[in-house]
C-alpha cells in the first residue's frame, strides 16, 4: 500500500470534493483529480465495476453516463455504498445504488436523454479496492436521440473541457482495441489539451474482440501514439457474460488467464489488467496530489486571508446603514450604465445568437435601411421627367427655348433634395426606438426594485426624447445647407458636356465587381400548390445574377438568374403565411421563373426582407413604384409628345439631377450616422454614466430624488 501518510492524501481531497460540493461551488480550487473520457460504449462503466467487484453502473444502449459521477473508493473492512445526496443512508444492495443514480440523473436531466454538468457524488467502502477518485464522464456521440437537443455533441464536449482542461486533472482515455486508434475520440479530445500527453493514461478495452490476426501490442508497448503515462489493457465482461449476471471475480481470472495465454501479450502480462491498472491509478493520483499540494495549500491560504478581511469588514455591518444603501443603488445604477454601453459598442458579456439588438441593430439601420430608403425615393422615372418637361417649359415661357436651361436643373434638383428629408427623420426614428428599447433590455437586472427601474427608464428616456429633437434639428439643417448651395463645381458632378453625351442606361449603371458575391442566405420560394409547392433554397446574389441551390454546399444549382432588367416589388402577407414577402418581375413583361413573371421570395422576419432589398440594391435591382397602365397611358401624352429638342433637353437635366442627387446621397449618407453618433448616442453614452453625472454640474434634478427613494428601499 506504500507510505501511510501518502495514502491518507486521496481521502483529504475527497472530503475537500464532498465539502465544495454540498456548498455548490469550489472557490476556484482545481483539485487533483481523474476524469473518464471516451466515446459510447467504449467499455468505460465496464472498468469501474471491475475495480469495485459489483454491478451497480446503468446500462444500455446510446448515452448511459448524463452526469459526471464523482466515484470515491474507499478500502475499508465492511463493504458499502453512500451518496452525497442520501447524507446517512447506507446502500448494501448495490442494484439500489444503480436505481439510485437512475433516479437521480432523471431527476436533473429529465427521463430521455438530456444530459447536466452537475456532480453525483457516491462513495464506496470496499475491502477489495485502493484508495481512488476517478469522475466518469458523458460518453461522446455524434446524433441526438429522443427529445436531446441538436447540439448534445457539442454540450457533452463543452462539459468533458471543463473537467479535463484543468491542468491538476488526469485524463484516463479509454479506447476500444477493434477501432482505429487514430480515430479515437478519447485520445483526440485528451490530445487538445493536453498535445504532450503528460497527463493522460490510455486504457485499451476490448482486446479480446479484435479481429483474428491482429493485435494491439504497438498500441500496449507505447510505440504508437506514445503517452507519457503510458497504456494499460484489460479485458471487460462481454454484453453476454454481463446478461448472463457472470461473476465480476471470474471475469478478472479470465483476464487474467487471456493476457497470460495470448502470444501478443505474455511478455506484457504483469503490466497488463484491472486490478494493475487500479494499482496504477492509485499511486499516480497519489504522486499527482502529492505534487500539486503545495500550489493548493498557497492557493487555500490567500483565499482563507481575503475571506478574512471581508469577515472583519462586516463584523460592523448595520443592514440599515444608509451609507451602504446609497453604495448598492450607485453601483446598480452604474451597472446599467456599463450595460447600456456594452449593448450598443458590442463588447457585451452574453451574446446573443438568435436576433440583432442594441448596436448590431442600429448599424443594420445605418448601412442598409437607410440608403434602402434612400434609393426607393430616387427612382420614380416618368415622374421625374415629367417634372423636367414642365420645369423647362414654364421657364422658357411663351418662346421656345434653343439652349437646356440651368434653372430647370437647380429647381428639380432641390425638390429632390427636399424629399430627403423624410428618409432621414424616420432613421432617427427607428435608432431612437432601438435605443429605448436597449434601455428597457438593460433595466431588467433592477427587477428586484421596481421604483429605481421604472425612474431610470424614465429619466435616461426622457433625455433620448431630449436628443431626438436636437439630432432633428441638425440633419434638417443639414439638408438646408445642401438647399442653399447647388455646387456644380464638384470634383464628381459630371457637367453639362458629359450630361448630353450619356444616356440614362449609363447613368444607372452598376458600379460593383463583376461576380462579386453579395450576399448568401436561405429563402423561400412562394409557388402555387399545384406547381410544386413552396420551398426552400441557398440563394447567393452576385453583381450579375441571382442563383439558388439545393443547400448550402452549392453543389446542386437549380437555376440562375441574370439581373438585367430586374426590379424589387412588396407583396402583402398571405391570410395563412406568417412569412413576409418580396416579389422580383422583368420590366420587359418576360418570364422570370419557369412560366411566373415573378417570383415571391419569403423571410422569417421583415428584417430579413429589408436585408435582402438592400444587398438587391448592392447589385443594382431596385423597387418599382407601382404605376399602373392607365397612369402609363394617361401620362404618355406628356412624355411621347415632346419635340427631339425638348427631349434631349429633358435627358441632359435628368443626368445632371442623377449625379448631383448621387453627390448628395453619398454625402448623406456618410453623414447621418456620423450626426446621430454625435448628437444622440454618444450623449446617451455620458449620460447613463454616475461618473459623468458626478463630475459635472449639469446633473437632472430629477436624479437625487430618485436616489432619496430607492435609498429607502434598498
Amino acid at each position: 500500500m506504500g507510505n501511510r501518510g501518502m495514502e491518507e492524501l486521496i481521502p483529504l481531497i475527497n472530503k475537500l470534493q464532498d465539502a465544495f460540493s454540498s456548498i455548490g461551488q469550489s472557490c476556484n480550487l482545481d483539485l487533483p483529480q481523474i476524469a473518464v473520457v471516451g466515446g459510447q460504449s467504449a467499455g468505460k462503466s465496464s472498468v469501474l465495476e471491475n475495480f469495485v467487484g459489483r454491478d451497480f453502473l446503468p446500462r444500455g444502449s446510446g448515452i448511459v453516463t448524463r452526469r459526471p459521477l464523482v466515484l470515491q473508493l474507499v478500502n475499508s473492512k465492511t463493504e458499502h455504498a453512500e451518496f452525497l445526496h442520501c447524507k446517512g443512508r447506507k446502500f448494501v444492495d448495490f442494484e439500489e445504488v444503480r436505481m439510485e443514480i437512475e433516479a437521480e440523473t432523471d431527476r436533473i436531466t429529465g427521463s430521455n436523454k438530456g444530459i447536466s454538468p452537475i456532480p453525483i457524488n457516491l462513495r464506496v467502502y470496499s475491502p477489495n479496492v485502493l484508495n481512488l477518485t476517478l469522475i466518469d464522464l458523458p460518453g461522446m456521440t455524434k446524433v441526438a436521440v429522443g427529445d436531446q437537443p441538436p447540439d448534445i455533441e457539442h454540450q457533452i464536449r463543452d462539459m468533458l473541457l471543463q473537467f479535463i482542461t484543468k491542468e491538476s486533472c488526469l485524463i484516463l482515455a479509454v479506447t476500444p482495441a477493434n477501432t482505429d486508434l487514430a480515430n479515437s475520440d478519447a485520445l483526440k479530445i485528451a490530445k487538445e489539451v493536453d498535445p504532450q500527453g503528460l497527463r493522460t493514461i490510455g486504457v485499451i478495452t476490448k482486446l479480446d474482440l479484435m479481429d483474428e490476426g491482429t493485435d494491439a501490442r504497438d498500441i500496449l508497448e507505447n510505440k504508437l501514439l506514445p503517452l507519457r503515462r503510458g497504456y494499460i489493457g484489460v479485458v471487460n465482461r462481454s454484453q453476454k457474460d454481463i446478461d448472463g449476471k457472470k461473476d465480476i471475480r471470474a471475469a478478472l481470472a479470465a483476464e487474467r488467464k487471456f493476457f497470460l495465454s495470448h502470444p501478443a501479450y505474455r511478455h506484457l502480462a504483469e503490466r497488463m489488467g484491472t486490478p494493475h491498472l487500479q494499482k496504477t491509478l492509485n499511486q499516480q493520483l497519489t504522486n499527482h496530489i502529492r505534487d500539486t499540494l503545495p500550489g493548493l495549500r498557497s492557493k487555500l491560504q490567500s483565499q482563507l486571508l481575503s475571506l478574512e478581511k471581508e469577515v472583519e469588514e462586516f463584523k460592523n455591518f448595520r443592514p440599515d446603514d444608509p451609507a451602504r444603501k446609497t453604495k448598492a443603488l450607485l453601483q446598480m445604477v452604474q451597472q446599467f450604465g456599463v450595460d447600456f454601453e456594452k449593448c450598443i459598442e458590442g463588447s457585451g458579456d452574453q451574446v446573443d445568437t438568435s436576433n440583432l439588438s442594441g448596436g448590431a441593430k442600429i448599424n443594420r439601420i445605418f448601412h442598409e435601411r437607410f440608403p434602402f430608403e434612400l434609393v426607393k425615393m430616387e427612382f420614380d422615372e416618368k415622374e421625374l421627367r415629367k417634372e423636367i418637361s414642365y420645369a423647362i417649359k414654364n421657364i422658357h415661357g411663351v418662346r421656345t427655348g434653343l439652349f437646356t436651361p440651368d434653372m430647370a436643373f437647380e429647381a428639380i434638383v432641390k425638390k429632390q433634395i427636399i424629399k430627403l428629408k423624410e428618409p432621414c427623420l424616420k432613421c432617427i426614428d427607428l435608432v431612437i426606438q432601438e435605443l429605448i428599447n436597449t434601455v428597457r433590455q438593460c433595466t431588467n437586472k433592477l427587477g428586484s426594485y421596481p421604483r429605481l427601474r421604472e425612474e431610470t427608464e424614465r429619466i435616461v428616456t426622457t433625455y433620448i426624447r431630449e436628443r431626438d429633437s436636437k439630432t432633428k434639428d441638425q440633419v434638417l439643417l443639414l439638408i438646408d445647407i445642401e438647399l442653399s448651395y447647388i455646387n456644380t463645381n464638384h470634383e464628381d458632378f459630371i457637367g453639362f458636356a458629359n450630361a448630353q453625351q450619356r444616356t440614362a442606361a449609363n447613368a444607372t449603371k452598376k458600379r460593383v465587381i463583376p461576380n462579386q458575391v453579395i450576399r448568401r442566405g436561405w429563402l423561400t420560394i412562394n409557388i402555387s400548390i399545384m406547381k410544386g409547392g413552396s420551398k426552400d433554397y441557398w440563394f447567393v446574389l452576385t453583381a450579375e445574377s441571382l442563383s439558388w441551390y439545393k443547400d448550402e454546399e452549392e453543389k446542386e444549382k437549380k437555376y440562375m438568374l441574370p439581373l438585367d432588367n430586374l426590379k424589387l416589388r412588396d407583396v402583402e402577407k398571405g391570410f395563412m403565411s406568417s412569412k413576409h414577402v418580396f416579389a422580383i418581375f422583368n420590366t420587359e413583361q418576360r418570364n422570370v421563373y419557369k412560366d411566373l413573371r415573378q417570383i415571391e421570395l419569403a423571410c422569417d422576419t421583415q428584417e430579413e426582407v429589408d436585408s435582402w432589398k438592400a444587398s438587391f440594391l448592392r447589385a443594382g435591382v431596385y423597387p418599382d413604384k407601382g404605376q399602373t397602365e392607365n397612369e402609363d397611358s394617361l401620362n404618355q401624352s406628356d412624355t411621347v409628345s415632346m419635340d427631339p429638342q425638348l427631349e434631349r433637353q429633358v435627358e441632359t437635366i435628368r443626368n445632371l439631377v442623377d449625379s448631383y442627387i448621387s453627390i448628395v446621397n453619398k454625402s448623406i449618407r456618410d453623414l447621418m450616422p456620423k450626426t446621430i453618433m454625435h448628437l444622440m448616442i454618444n450623449n446617451v453614452f455620458l449620460f447613463s454614466s454616475p461618473i459623468f453625472r458626478r463630475r459635472t454640474s449639469s446633473t437632472p434634478s430629477c436624479w437625487p430624488t430618485c436616489t432619496r427613494l430607492e435609498t429607502r428601499a434598498v
